[in-house]
C-alpha cells in the first residue's frame, strides 16, 4: 500500500450532481476527480459497486461480482447515438437534490433497455462486446442469466422460482439460457457498459493521480446470483432457505443485536477449494480499485451465528472464522493485498492480532473519541501511522447532525476542550485534528468538508428505507470549504510533493 501521508473523500458514485436522477460514471464525476487533485486529495473512496436489491443498500446486492446499471451515465450514450433526448426525458424529470429510486429505477431500465435495442439493431455484437462477454464468463454467465430470470419472474426471490431452476438442474439451466438468450444479452450488455465508463474513470484517476478505495461487504445477499450459483457454500437447507444467518450479538446500543439475514458461509468447505470463491471476489474488485475495505472484518476471526428461525439475534452465538487461512490463499493467489480492516466495534484481541499479523490499516472514527478519556484510541493524539482516520462514515450521522443532534453534553464538552471548538467552527477544527495527525489515510466524507447537517445523512443502519438518497449539488463542488481543505492538506504534509512522483 501506498505509504506516504494522503487525505481523501468519502462520496458515492450515486451522490454526484447531474440532471439523470441519479449521480453516474459521465461527466462529472470525471470533473470531480479534477477537484480532489485541485484540492490536494489522493483517495476517492466508495462504497460498494454492486446492482442494488431491496432497499437500494450498496451493502445489499444482486451479485457480488458484478455492476449497477443504474451509474451508467446516458451521456456518452448520447453522444454515440445510442440514445436521443426523447429518450432520456424522463429521467431530467427527476429530483436533483436526492435519489427517488422508486421513480428512478423503471425510469433508468427503460433508457437502458432503449440503448440496448438501439445497440443490437444497429451493430449486432461487437469484437469488444464478445471479448467482454468471454473474459468475464468465470460470473457473468451466472450473473445475466440470474437476472434473465429474475425478470422472468417478476423480480420473485431464486428460492421462489420453479424447483428445477432453485436446484440447478442441467436440463432445466440449459433450457433457460435458450429461453432467455437476448435478455441475457442485454444483461451483459449492461455489465459492458459500466466497464467501458468505468475503465475511463480509472484512467482520468491514474492521470490525476487519484487512487480509488472500494468496499467489499464480507456477506452476500440470500437473494442474489452468488448464493444461487454456490449453494453448496453457504448454510442452506433443501429449499435453499438460510439455516443459520449472520448478524451482531446484543449490545449498550442494540438490546436485541442486529440480525443481518445474510447466509452463513461454509469456511470448511471454502477452505477445502482453496478459498477460490473468495480469490476471485478480491480480485474482481482490485481490477477496479488501487485499495479496498473489507467491511466487518472481525467476521473473519469469529462471527456471530443465529439460527435462521429466531427474529433477533439475541439467542446467537460466535462460531469460529477462518482466521488468518483465508489471507493467506488470497496472498499467495493475489500477491500483496491493499486491504483495509473494518474493525470497528467491539474487537477483541483476536481480531487485532489478525489485522495485524496481515499489517491490514484499521479505522478510527472521531465521531467516537470523546466518551471516555484521553488514553481513548480514535482521539487524534493517539493514532498510530498504519490507519484510515475519519471524521464518521456512511453509517453515521454527519458531523454537524451529530453536534447539533443526541451527543451527550459531556462529549460535546470534552470535544470543545479537546478540538478548542465552537458552534460555529466544528468541522474545520475536525479536519486540523485529523490531517495533523500521524495517520497515514484520512478520508472525510464531503458532507463533513461541507459541514452539512443531518439532512445529508447517507446511512441510518436497521432504518429499511429512506436511506442512501443524499446528492450534493455543483455548487457544493465549488464551495470554498474545498478550497479550504487544500490548504489545510498542504500544511499537514498531504499534498504531493515533486519527490512523490
Amino acid at each position: 500500500m501506498h505509504s506516504r501521508r494522503v487525505s481523501g473523500i468519502l462520496l458515492h458514485i450515486t451522490s454526484l450532481p447531474g440532471s439523470f436522477g441519479i449521480g453516474d460514471l459521465g461527466p462529472v464525476a470525471h470533473r470531480f476527480v479534477d477537484r480532489l487533485a485541485e484540492t490536494h486529495q489522493r483517495l476517492w473512496q466508495v462504497l460498494p459497486l454492486g446492482p442494488v436489491g431491496h432497499g437500494a443498500s450498496p451493502y445489499s446486492s444482486l451479485s457480488t461480482f458484478a455492476s449497477n446499471p443504474l451509474l451508467i451515465s446516458p451521456a456518452p450514450l448520447l453522444r454515440d447515438g445510442l440514445l436521443t433526448e426523447d429518450d432520456v426525458a424522463p429521467l431530467r424529470e427527476l429530483p436533483d437534490g436526492h435519489v427517488d429510486f422508486a421513480r428512478l429505477i423503471p425510469r433508468k431500465r427503460a433508457v437502458l433497455e432503449a440503448a440496448f435495442q438501439r445497440y443490437r439493431d444497429d451493430a449486432g455484437d461487437t469484437k469488444d462486446f464478445r471479448a467482454f462477454r468471454e473474459n468475464n464468463a468465470e460470473w457473468l454467465d451466472e450473473y445475466t442469466l440470474f437476472m434473465a430470470l429474475k425478470d422472468a419472474y417478476d423480480g420473485a426471490p431464486w428460492h421462489a422460482w420453479d424447483d428445477a431452476l432453485v436446484h440447478r438442474q442441467p436440463a432445466a439451466m440449459e433450457e433457460a439460457r435458450e429461453n432467455h438468450s437476448e435478455a441475457i444479452r442485454m444483461h451483459a450488455y449492461w455489465q459492458y457498459l459500466f466497464d467501458r465508463q468505468w475503465s475511463d474513470l480509472r484512467a482520468h484517476c491514474a492521470d490525476r493521480d487519484i487512487r480509488l478505495f472500494g468496499d467489499i461487504p464480507i456477506y452476500v445477499a440470500h437473494d442474489s446470483a452468488d448464493t444461487w450459483a454456490h449453494q453448496d457454500l453457504f448454510f442452506l437447507d433443501e429449499e435453499g432457505q438460510p439455516t443459520s444467518v449472520a448478524g451482531v450479538p446484543p449490545d449498550y446500543f442494540s438490546p436485541e443485536g442486529q440480525r443481518w439475514g445474510n447466509p452463513l458461509y461454509r469456511w470448511d468447505r471454502m477452505k477445502a477449494n482453496g478459498f477460490e470463491w473468495w480469490i476471485r471476489r478480491v480480485r474482481q474488485v482490485l481490477n477496479r480499485v488501487h485499495l479496498v475495505r473489507i467491511d466487518h472484518f472481525r467476521g473473519f476471526e469469529a462471527y456471530w451465528e443465529i439460527p435462521a428461525d429466531e427474529k433477533t439475534a439475541v439467542n446467537g452465538h460466535w462460531a469460529e472464522g477462518p482466521g488468518g487461512a483465508v489471507f493467506e490463499a488470497l496472498g499467495d493467489a493475489l500477491g500483496d493485498l491493499p486491504v483495509v480492516a473494518e474493525d470497528l466495534g467491539i474487537i477483541t484481541d483476536k481480531v487485532r492480532d489478525l489485522r495485524d499479523r496481515f499489517d491490514f490499516p484499521g479505522m478510527a472514527i472521531l465521531q467516537f473519541a470523546f466518551g471516555g478519556e484521553p488514553d481513548h484510541g480514535y482521539l487524534p493524539h493517539n493514532y498510530s501511522r498504519n490507519l484510515v482516520a475519519y471524521t464518521g462514515t456512511h453509517d453515521n450521522d454527519t458531523l454537524r447532525g451529530w453536534w447539533n443532534g443526541t451527543m451527550p453534553e459531556d462529549q460535546r464538552d470534552f470535544a470543545r476542550r479537546y478540538l478548542s471548538a465552537n458552534d460555529q467552527n466544528l468541522s474545520e477544527r475536525s479536519l486540523r485534528a485529523l490531517l495533523g495527525s500521524a495517520a497515514d489515510r484520512v478520508v472525510t466524507p464531503l458532507q463533513d468538508v461541507l459541514d452539512l447537517g443531518a439532512d445529508a445523512r447517507m446511512n441510518v443502519p436497521g432504518e429499511g428505507s429512506g436511506n442512501w438518497t443524499w446528492r450534493c449539488s455543483e455548487e457544493d463542488l465549488n464551495d470554498e470549504r474545498l478550497d479550504h481543505l487544500a490548504e489545510l492538506t498542504w500544511l499537514y504534509g498531504r499534498a504531493a510533493t515533486d519527490s512523490d512522483e
